[in-house]
């Protein structure tokens, strides 16, 4: 009988390797550039086309290796970076297990352009599908230049499986992004499909997040600096008012490598405890020093999750940091039992005596008396014969005092007459609302109980759906344009959006690289509400950005509507209610919001019977 177990080939290995290791083009991203950090370089660049599927480039300045080191680096398991086991846990290094590179090569075309400064000659090695082609000396610059093309060209199933090129892009302005932050001194620029993403120049840890975030980002950041035997912790935190509903911008960085902890993020949001709104997010980046062999960084297969030897210690420590860092910076309201400096003594007046006043005391003053006795202090006042007679003044004023009463109470009672409703229309009312929460309408067959907030999401969804579609909203200018600013990922959104917001009643004046200038709105926007609608709307899209513009218009009107819908709570008069109503009821679906849930339940007179049923 033959054998059932066998011996995998190499280059079956490196596919079934390369699942776990390359998911997307943004994790050869990842994975090139941490090589590229890892080979002391001081200049990387990063050059994409086509969201990465036709070409991934990486080039840097580093080190670079030889023949010998250039053939074997694509070899499973081949590192320089670990020696022994011991090794894993005093680690310094990104990439460590010698996978990514076979991974990379056995479901794509690789070129390598590398060599070493003391060397005369580079080395270029073209690789497919883990097939050496051809491995020549060449004239070539110092470093090491990857280029990763046609991604998952033998994995047809793979490459299927991948998103559009606007999600795609956005994982790897992610990596990008975490990467850089982790390396201020490194310089680092970005191009796709030709145009120049980012230019990140050397700088320190505040400049880089205002780079890479947009200039408004300076004024957001509080710092926080502790150290401590167990751990240092450096970075900064956004402020409680410039807090948003995505998590977008919150970083944690251990030992200059990107991690994500809900433990840590914990005790992030419980040092702004009472500071945020419900839903809010608060931005931090926040870096975090601790000794190599007091964590495990091999947990997790991309190494984002990190095992803590004291996670509680952290916890406290990163906690009491924050807080006392908002306090610090007056962030936190605290009791202040200082002086008002408004009521110092003014500079003019410090050397100056007080002048007692002088209180002059009328003794023959009697209160009873018919003639008030009135004495100056510089003379004497004296009635004159005017003054005498001033009963005079109001002689005829009683008649026309009466003649203007009459006339107001006659109008008064005109005007009423003309809003007189019928009898039965000051009885019965048609709406009530209850808890500021539902409306309760009377219909044939018993009442009608609605939930506001759900009708009136349904009613925007397809107001705003059918404007998208008609492309016919009337929008309202405003006085004065208002500008906004996003980052480079939200920026490139906005501009696959515009179309879209403008068949909503938006109107754009400019879209710059990291701002735009909004001069008119839809009807039913207020001026301040804009930035909230518009941060919803990009954090509903990047959740999963539709692919066809249907989807798309589709996920703005449910984003709108629910910004917009009146929330629980909400008082409205008897007008409003039967205009929530009825204009439920005149939608294509009034059953269900625009998510799914329903808008409103009926309960019959059988019903309300049954109830009382003995």
């Amino acid at each position: 009988m033959s054998s059932i177990i066998q011996l995998l080939p190499d280059h079956v290995a490196n596919q079934i390797a390369a699942g776990e290791v390359v998911q997307r083009p943004a994790s050869v991203v990842k994975e090139l550039m941490e090589n590229a950090v890892d080979a002391k370089a001081t200049d990387i660049k990063l050059i994409i086309k086509d969201a990465g599927k036709s070409l991934i480039q990486v080039v840097d300045n580093g080190v670079g290796m030889s023949v010998t080191d250039a053939r074997l680096c694509f070899e499973r398991h081949a590192t320089s970076k670990i020696r022994q086991a011991e090794d894993l846990f005093s680690l310094h290094t990104k990439g460590f297990r010698g996978e990514a590179l076979a991974s990379i090569a056995a479901i794509a075309h690789v070129e390598m352009k590398t060599k070493q400064v003391q060397d005369e000659l580079g080395n270029h090695i073209i690789i497919e599908g883990s097939k050496f082609v051809t491995s020549t000396p060449a004239v070539v610059p110092n470093g090491t230049s990857f280029s990763v093309k046609n991604l998952f060209f033998n994995i047809p199933a793979r490459r299927n499986f991948l998103k559009s090129e606007t999600v795609e892009l956005r994982h790897i302005i992610d990596e990008f992004q975490r990467v850089a932050l982790a390396h201020p001194n490194i310089y680092f620029t970005m191009f796709h499909n030709g145009s120049e993403t980012y230019n990140l120049p050397h700088s320190n840890f505040r400049q880089r997040i205002v780079n890479i975030f947009s200039g408004k980002t300076n004024e957001k950041l509080v710092p926080i600096n502790e150290a401590t035997e167990i751990l240092t912790v450096q970075g900064f935190v956004g402020k409680p008012e410039f807090a948003k509903k995505n998590r977008g911008e919150q970083f944690f960085f251990v030992n200059d490598r990107y991690i994500k902890s809900g433990y840590l993020h914990h005790a992030v949001m419980n040092a702004y405890d009472g500071l945020l709104k419900d839903g809010a997010q608060p931005s931090y980046f926040i870096y975090l020093n601790v000794p190599p062999n007091t964590i495990d960084i091999n947990i997790h297969p991309t190494k984002t999750e990190i095992k803590f030897d004291d996670e509680h210690a952290l916890y406290a420590i990163l906690r009491s940091t924050i807080k006392h860092s908002l306090g610090q910076f007056n962030v936190v309201p605290a009791l202040d039992f200082d002086r008002d400096p408004n009521l110092d003594t003014p500079y003019n007046y410090q050397h100056k005596i007080a002048e007692t006043p002088l209180v002059q005391v009328d003794r023959a003053y009697n209160p009873f008396a018919e003639e008030k006795p009135i004495k100056s202090s510089s003379a004497s006042y004296k009635k004159t014969e005017s003054q005498t007679n001033w009963e005079s003044l109001y002689v005829g004023l009683k008649q026309d005092a009466f003649e203007v009463a009459t006339a107001f109470i006659e109008n008064e009672e005109v005007t009423a007459s003309i809003f007189d409703q019928k009898e039965e229309e000051q009885v019965v009312k048609q709406t009530y609302q209850i808890q500021k929460k539902y409306i309760v309408s009377p219909i044939k067959s018993g009442m009608v109980i609605i939930f506001q907030r759900r009708a009136h999401e349904r009613i925007l969804y397809e107001q705003f759906l059918t404007s998208m579609t008609v492309k016919q909203a009337s929008s309202q200018h405003l006085l004065f344009p208002l500008q906004l600013e996003f980052s480079y990922n939200e920026m490139a959104l906005l501009g696959e959006l515009k179309e879209s917001l403008e068949n909503t009643g938006f109107v754009f004046d400019a879209i710059a690289s990291n701002s735009i200038i909004i001069s008119g709105v839809p009807v039913a926007v207020s001026e301040s509400h804009v930035g909230k609608i518009m941060e919803a709307v990009l954090h509903d899209l990047q959740e999963e950005i539709p692919n066809s513009s249907f989807c798309q218009n589709d996920t703005i009107a449910k984003s709108m509507a629910k910004s917009l819908a009146i929330k629980t709570g909400t008082y409205l008069t008897e007008r409003e209610q039967e205009n929530i109503v009825n204009n439920l009821f005149a939608c294509k679906e009034p059953n269900v919001s625009p998510f799914q849930k329903p808008t409103f339940i009926t309960i019959s007179v059988d019903d309300l019977d049954k109830k009382f049923a003995l």
